[in-house]
């Protein structure tokens, strides 16, 4: 036995989708720190920036699970759609949205460490889906209007 742990092709790829996933949030969180302009400019800016350093964390997590598997990290992130309008609203509205999908990615995570008795991934998995729906939850408190 070489002592070189492994993980399942579908642990695997679902791993590198969310590590791909959380290098495209540090980018678009950037950028859309950037974008903020207006009165509300550094409070929002600096919540962007936040998530930004979030997905660096996660990934660096996610990289290092990779690896303690015996995978190797994806060198490029998924693709970040660039939407026409930087309006604050929008801005949010698209983070909720990437929020959302990586709630799911960490949900099937939960999921595919379970059945794989990874107790370990699993709750590394819970863990970040809690986190996330965090971050979900906040970003729809901030997208209501204010009176």
């Amino acid at each position: 036995m070489s002592g070189k742990i492994k993980g399942s092709k579908e642990v695997m790829d679902l791993l590198g989708r969310i590590y791909q996933s959380e290098i495209a949030g540090v980018n678009r969180y950037l950028h859309y720190s950037f974008m903020i302009m207006g009165y509300n400019r550094i409070p929002i800016q600096n919540w962007f920036r936040e998530q930004a350093q979030e997905a660096i964390t996660h990934a660096t997590l996610i990289g290092e699970k990779i690896t303690s598997l015996g995978g190797h990290p994806p060198i490029l992130s998924s693709h970040v759609k660039e939407g026409p309008n930087h309006s604050i609203k929008q801005l949010l509205e698209e983070s909720l949205h990437f929020e959302e999908e990586a709630i799911q990615m960490y949900k099937d995570l939960a999921n595919l460490a379970e059945k794989a008795g990874d107790i370990a991934l699993e709750e590394m998995a819970r863990s970040l889906v809690k986190e996330e729906v965090e971050h979900a939850d906040e970003i729809r408190k901030m997208l209501i209007k204010p009176d």
